[in-house]
């Protein structure tokens, strides 16, 4: 459909979504935005996903993307109902979103770019996607959000698992498959409170928190570490902090927020945001402790003072770092206050699951060699986390692909790694800063074999050559994967094709 931007505010229908007033906790009704123009900017999942909902609120939606190839809205059968919507493609006039009544951003769109940074000064109404899904949720429903640099795709899983496993419905996504406008149109059809989940579990990135948030206020809220990523975005680790800890910016009361002991970039920018809510520390009482030897994790409740145990013995998944994520996840779920106590936390541990390519084991071999995929390690300090986890036998480690920037060290990182990577087999570096990974371990001493070859499959192939029977290859590139692969998940797909193939 082609027109300007006022024709489409003319043009507005209504949705024929009903809603009953037995939702009632409902912050708007499903009309709210009718005579409006929403620009979305940025059409992958979650930009669609807005642009849906907005259409439902009774908005008119201006689909806007600088990808050329992206299919408009018009030709989606998902937005076949509605005629009130206009894509547009390459380059977009930022005068376009200056007369919007409101532009949805999805995270995917750094606030530097289509003049966003200078809009949101003058005082226009810019959104993330997640700020304006969660403007529509009841009141009723309890949010539990996850960032961190590593490890929240795991822990969200495994919060999403455990509250599955008790009885308690729950949304689960985010950053994290799903996006949470999904989740809000899912509020906008119900009927009833029956007809929705308790709980949404939301994956977090840096990218979602960019733009300052109103309406997102989460009853739980987690940063589980904090180190060098992303910089060419955030641009400083300070910067990159601010973002994560503007998830506490409206959590008061009886609002639980946990965060990891003796980071001074985050302790910063939480001091900015903190306003009443009980803190508990990952690695401190109130909070939790873990005892790896012993394979428990002590609890202490900020609230209460109440110590509680978790048992980890029963933990199915590989890597002790694994530990941590279903402590952390354990403690979030009790944080919530939905009637769950620990010995019913407890229960859970043993159903635990990792989500494939973060340390999932492939196969075991003709030869007795161990196959593992941790292509999710697209940093190093995820690749630490792994290696850290795997004392107990000798790896042959594969590291390599897209180097990401660190801007604040002025070195790749990868030196790290060198005390632990002493005690394994040996190191195959490949891809783009395969040369460059490949120096840096070498110049700094390490004294196990170290070869570097172009691709993965040569990897693959160098690694089986001198593994030896009870030994694992592991791949945890500590890289992006955009030099050779589409994303991390089709870099561990070949590499499991390649790990069972003869």
């Amino acid at each position: 459909m082609g027109g300007s931007l006022l024709s489409l505010s003319l043009q507005a229908h209504a949705a024929t979504i009903s809603l009953t007033p037995k939702l009632g906790q409902v912050q708007c009704s499903i009309q709210d935005l009718k005579g409006q123009t929403i620009a979305v900017v940025g059409l992958g999942a979650s930009g669609r996903s807005a642009a849906r909902l907005a259409l439902a609120r009774g908005a008119s939606v201006l689909a806007i993307d600088r990808n050329e190839q992206v299919v408009p809205l018009e030709n989606d059968p998902q937005f076949a109902e509605y005629d009130n919507l206009q894509t547009i493609r390459g380059h977009c006039d930022n005068i376009l979103l200056a007369n919007a009544d409101r532009v949805v951003v999805s995270p995917g769109v750094p606030v530097k770019e289509y003049g966003l940074s200078t809009l949101l000064q003058s005082g226009g109404q810019v959104m993330s996607e997640l700020d304006f899904a969660a403007e529509v949720f009841p009141q009723d429903i309890k949010i539990l959000a996850v960032t961190g640099t590593n490890g929240k795709s795991t822990v969200t899983t495994f919060i999403g698992q455990m509250l599955q496993h008790l009885g308690i419905e729950a949304f689960v996504g985010g950053n994290l498959g799903k996006p949470l406008s999904d989740a809000a149109i899912r509020c906008l059809q119900a009927s009833s409170m029956n007809d929705l989940f308790q709980v949404a579990v939301v994956e977090v990135s840096s990218y979602q928190m960019e733009i300052p948030n109103k309406y997102f206020s989460p009853s739980v809220a987690v940063v589980l570490n904090l180190t060098p990523d992303h910089q060419e975005r955030h641009m400083t680790m300070q910067n990159y902090a601010t973002m994560k800890c503007r998830l506490f910016s409206h959590m008061k009361h009886n609002k639980l927020a946990i965060l990891p002991i003796g980071n001074n970039y985050l302790n910063e920018a939480f001091a900015s945001y903190a306003t009443g809510c009980n803190v508990a520390w990952i690695g401190d009482f109130p909070g939790i402790k873990i005892d790896v030897k012993a394979k428990v994790a002590t609890f202490s409740n900020p609230a209460t003072g109440l110590v509680s145990h978790l048992q980890l013995g029963a933990l199915k998944t590989m890597g002790t770092h694994n530990y941590s994520n279903a402590a952390v996840a354990a403690f979030s779920v009790l944080g919530l206050d939905v009637g769950i106590d620990i010995d019913s936390v407890n229960s859970t541990v043993d159903i635990l699951s990792l989500l494939p390519h973060r340390m999932q084991v492939v196969c075991t071999d003709a030869n007795g060699v161990r196959w593992v995929d941790d292509s999710k390690a697209t940093n190093v300090e995820s690749t630490y986390t792994g290696l850290t986890g795997l004392r107990d036998c000798k790896s042959v480690v594969l590291l390599g692909g897209l180097a990401k920037v660190l801007s604040d060290r002025g070195s790749n990182g990868f030196e790290q790694l060198i005390d632990l990577l002493k005690h394994h087999r040996g190191v195959i570096t490949f891809g783009s800063s395969g040369s460059m990974i490949h120096k840096t371990l070498c110049d700094g001493g390490l004294d196990i074999p170290c070869f570097r070859v172009g691709k993965l499959e040569e990897a693959v192939s160098c690694a089986r050559s001198i593994a030896r029977y009870g030994d694992t290859i592991l791949l945890s590139p500590g890289c992006a994967s955009f030099d050779e692969f589409r994303n991390f998940e089709h870099r561990g797909q070949v590499f499991q094709e390649l790990a069972v193939s003869s």
